[in-house]
């Protein structure tokens, strides 16, 4: 299908002033509501307090709500005018594109296994010429260089003649993935046109790779081209909400964003094509003044190197097609904050960065939208805890709020921060092959419930991580850059007390102070979430519920309903239940042994 990319200027103007109006609008809103709820009994130094940290956390709020508003518009019209999709460019791609395999301490066997099926896959379209793999390693266990070594013997080997494979290996990750990724752009990449940029656990479809080159090939203004990247199928009975509910929030919110961003689109580090030559003319990440956690190598890349591409005239365009890119969702609660604190630290990085010079408003909005998105948590946090102070003083909530005030509030809060899963789940259950794709219309309401109350119990628990990591910051604490436990394993007791006892003496403590005041009910979820952190780690991680869970069909993806080949040639656990219960009865039983895990997949300190 050919979708068209081209806007005049103007329109995008006109877009991103509707876009802005509207957001502002329900900004302001949100604050005047909230001002009137507080002004029952008088609006004193707490109810400001209260007003600052509400205000702080409706912006993204906000720009989501619209952005799924508008998605859901596009989706119902079938637009053909938002960046939705590839040029129906054919024929073969002049230029050559190294694919990156950016890994540091990683499981070189799962890295090798994507990497051969995607070489397979390429090859099988017929496209043999202008593609090189090259795996740019960080890696400084001896264990795991081995392991790469290994790895990429055996993928040259195999496909000598077809597909040159290349392993390149730096002593230090002096500037982190970026700095390989530079390295490599002013060494060997000043022979290619385009880098596709890979993580670990990436994996893409020959159709999508060969769709993006061909794209970026007819349009030389294009710096930085992405579809949208979606879990991968599993059996963890952590990631399967979560890789439901990403599928649920994403499409809305993509098509949304893309129908103002257009040309000054996000990048989200991998599974992107870009343009070598102004990636690294152009976009090399400042040194950030000071010490870190803060200052010196930018951490989250990403963003930043948008912005420059951007300021340096090329486009940066994000296709909203699902399917055809993928990545692991973290298998457990834990590993997941891992994750988002690595990103938490990088993005606050970013208030270093908003006085760059030249850049695009759109750009300097979408840095501050990335900050803004983890400062949220701590406002969240704040409001929580000052509501809970307030309300403590009086003899109910209906002696300082205003309770139909309130309730409008309250309605249009929650509306903003469930629109585009809901956006997206409307438009699956008006199509009956959307209905399909997830298992039916039953498994899809139920899924989304479902997945609705595991969000509200993660929240509180993200949040106060978020925060708790952040009020560290200042004192020099951060997070040490290494690889991720990717493969479904159990959390102890133990080991989850020691991460999660701060959300839970907060939650406990919250809770024995609400129960002694009347009306405050509907603080509760909140603290209620943070109770339960230890256990909803446990729980979640374990392989004997993912598996019952994938077994029944709940929060079922399209991969697991119609796998590609691509897919099927991985050997998913959650794609072969049967062998996957059978060789877990067999070590339950004694008669297998478990396979040690290996020193890369070891909880990394931070």
């Amino acid at each position: 299908m050919t979708l068209a990319l081209d806007l005049p200027p103007d329109r995008y103007h006109g877009r991103r002033l509707l876009f802005a109006l509207l957001v502002i609008l329900t900004v302001a809103l949100g604050v005047g509501l909230m001002a009137g709820t507080l002004r029952v009994g008088g609006f004193g130094g707490l109810d400001a307090l209260i007003l600052v940290c509400f205000a702080l956390t409706l912006p993204w709020s906000a720009v989501g709500f619209w952005n799924s508003l508008i998605g859901l518009a596009v989706m119902r019209r079938r637009a053909a005018t938002t960046n939705s999709g590839i040029d129906g460019v054919t024929g073969p791609i002049r230029g050559r594109t190294a694919i990156l395999s950016c890994i540091r301490n990683e499981d070189a066997a799962t890295v090798g296994r994507n990497l051969d099926r995607m070489i397979a896959g390429l090859l099988e379209t017929g496209q043999r010429q202008g593609f090189e793999v090259w795996i740019l390693s960080d890696s400084d266990w001896e264990e795991c260089i081995a392991a790469e070594e290994t790895v990429a013997q055996d993928l040259a080997s195999r496909w000598a003649g077809r597909m040159r494979v290349h392993y390149r290996r730096r002593p230090d990750n002096v500037g982190f993935k970026a700095g390989n990724i530079r390295d490599f752009l002013t060494g060997p990449g000043v022979a290619f046109d385009y880098a596709l940029v890979l993580d670990a656990d990436s994996v893409m479809a020959p159709e999508t790779i060969l769709g993006l080159a061909r794209t970026m090939e007819s349009r030389p203004q294009l710096g930085i081209l992405q579809t949208l990247v979606v879990g991968l199928p599993s059996v963890s009975a952590f990631a399967r909400p979560f890789q439901f509910g990403m599928r649920l929030g994403m499409r809305s919110y993509t098509l949304g964003s893309a129908w103002w961003q257009g040309d000054c689109g996000p990048y989200w580090g991998h599974n992107a094509l870009i343009r070598v030559a102004p990636l690294r003319d152009h976009c090399e990440l400042p040194l950030l003044p000071g010490r870190p956690p803060l200052g010196g190598h930018v951490l989250s890349h990403d963003q930043v190197e948008a912005a420059l591409m951007r300021r340096a005239g090329y486009e940066v365009r994000v296709l909203p097609l699902e399917g055809g890119s993928w990545e692991e969702n973290p298998p457990t609660l834990l590993e997941f904050i891992r994750r988002d604190l690595r990103w938490c630290q990088g993005n606050l990085q970013y208030l270093g960065l908003l006085a760059l010079p030249r850049l695009r408003p759109v750009s300097r909005v979408q840095l501050l939208l990335a900050i803004l998105l983890f400062l949220s948590s701590p406002a969240w946090v704040l409001l929580m805890v000052f509501g809970t102070l307030g309300l403590g003083r009086v003899d109910g909530a209906a002696a300082v709020l205003d309770p139909a005030l309130g309730s409008i509030l309250l309605t249009l809060v929650l509306t903003m921060v469930f629109a585009p899963k809901l956006a997206t789940l409307t438009d699956l259950l008006l199509r009956a092959e959307g209905r399909r794709a997830f298992g039916g219309a039953p498994r899809l309401i139920a899924g989304a419930l479902a997945e609705t109350l595991f969000s509200a119990l993660l929240a509180p628990v993200m949040a106060l991580a978020h925060t708790l990591f952040m009020a560290g910051l200042p004192f020099g604490r951060a997070l040490v850059w290494g690889p991720q436990r990717r493969a479904a394993h159990r959390v102890g007791w133990r080991q989850a007390l020691r991460r999660l006892w701060p959300q839970t003496l907060i939650g406990l403590a919250a809770l024995l102070w609400l129960a002694s005041t009347a009306g405050t009910w509907w603080l509760s979820p909140f603290f209620v979430g943070a109770l339960i952190a230890v256990p909803l780690a446990v729980v979640t991680a374990s392989p004997t519920l993912g598996l019952s869970l994938a077994r029944l069909g709940l929060w079922r993806i399209p991969e697991e309903t119609d796998p590609t080949p691509l897919i099927q040639a991985l050997d998913l656990p959650a794609l072969d239940l049967p062998a996957l219960a059978v060789a877990r009865g067999a070590r339950d039983s004694g008669q297998g042994a478990p396979v040690a895990a290996p020193r890369a997949a070891a909880e990394p300190a931070e």
